[in-house]
């Protein structure tokens, strides 16, 4: 199975987490994490926040990496 990796093209934060926002086709997608995930995954939530596009979504996974 291939893995569909996703360039989040911005960030939005919220009180408990940042949304995540991704292209998939013609359509926009959205995601949330919570800080402690983004904490466990070992993101930055302000770098993710200041540079969206370094970073990979794998919407299925629900995981964030960075390029």
């Amino acid at each position: 199975m291939r893995v569909c990796m996703k360039e989040i093209i911005t960030g939005v934060k919220r009180d408990d987490g940042i949304i995540t926002v991704w292209q998939d086709g013609k359509d926009t997608k959205s995601s949330f994490f919570e800080y402690s995930e983004l904490i466990d995954m070992k993101i930055n939530a302000l770098d993710l926040l200041d540079h969206p596009k370094m970073y990979l979504l794998d919407p299925e996974k629900n995981v964030i990496k960075m390029k």
